[in-house]
């Protein structure tokens, strides 16, 4: 398993977090999936797709002396925080940089953090370990420094957690069993992700099939409407239907697989964060909003 890609396991989408005596309850990071290889002097990441990013990465090297054991495997989340918040554009765009000018100069501008959240193995495997004695393990190897730290948690008080992220404006929570084990490569319906998404009433500029996408967009201080979200989730086979009916009837021109619509049709699209170029990210649709005028879809 050491130095060798592995599969983590993965979160399913919840709803409400609840307070439950018997889980555990850490905050959710807005990075990559990232998980660290360590043997002596010897350290290596991979993403969760099992790309090797070490060379990307140089705060990797710092991070040796804050990992308190000959040999270790943690799972993590790689960041670049603001102001405490994780804003995952910084960290995609350090992803992206592959010449070394480059990523030098970034270590300045877009500083990467890695948090870690679990760990898979020290001298030996942790798999079968049950997540609050990880955890325990985890404290104990890791010197918190700016560029490593474990993140925190709670236990029982889910929502207390959930309201306060959210009111920093943070990505949301994540709610586990006590006595969960890890299983590689497999999505667990009991880790649980509790998003803090938000909603915005959108234009219906046009839409494109296989898979079925809608091109939703907002009007600016400039008065200018301009697409803010491609949204291919969200949608049921009654919705597309309804919608079909109506667009047929609007299309203004085809262009690249594209259906271009005159824009008078308006939906609610739920979305997690806008980037710096005004686009939302992660996001699903929430409904038709027929009463609602175009003029009234402002991005703000």
């Amino acid at each position: 398993m050491l130095f060798t890609p592995v599969k983590p396991m993965l979160l399913t989408m919840g709803k409400e977090p609840t307070n439950h005596p018997e889980h555990l309850y850490d905050i959710k990071w807005d990075g990559w999936r990232i998980l660290i290889h360590k043997q002596g002097n010897r350290i290596e990441a991979y993403t969760r797709h099992g790309n090797q990013v070490t060379n990307q990465f140089p705060e990797l090297q710092e991070a040796l002396s804050h990992i308190n054991k000959h040999t270790a495997i943690l799972d993590c989340e790689g960041v670049v925080l603001r102001n405490g918040n994780s804003v995952f554009e910084d960290f995609a765009y350090r992803g992206r940089l592959k010449s070394t000018e480059k990523i030098r100069k970034a270590m300045i501008t877009h500083p990467v953090t890695f948090v870690a959240f679990d760990i898979l193995a020290t001298d030996k495997p942790l798999l079968k370990e049950t997540l609050i004695k990880r955890k325990q393990y985890l404290k104990d190897i890791i010197t918190p420094s700016n560029v490593l730290l474990a993140t925190p948690y709670v236990i029982e008080d889910g929502q207390t957690l959930h309201t306060l992220t959210k009111e920093k404006g943070m990505e949301g929570i994540v709610e586990k069993p006590l006595n969960s084990l890890y299983h590689l490569d497999t999505r667990s319906p009991n880790w649980l992700k509790h998003k803090h998404f938000k909603r915005l009433d959108t234009v219906i500029m046009g839409y494109k099939e296989n898979p079925f996408t809608m091109i939703v967009g907002s009007t600016f201080s400039n008065g200018k409407l301009k697409p803010v979200a491609q949204v291919e989730f969200g949608f049921n086979p009654e919705d597309k239907q309804a919608f079909r009916g109506i667009a047929n009837r609007l299309i203004t021109k085809e262009e690249n697989g594209v259906f271009w619509l005159e824009p008078l049709l308006c939906c609610s699209t739920q979305y997690l964060e806008k980037t710096s170029k005004n686009m939302l990210r992660i996001t699903s649709f929430k409904g038709f909003l027929p009463e609602k005028k175009v003029e009234e879809c402002v991005f703000t």
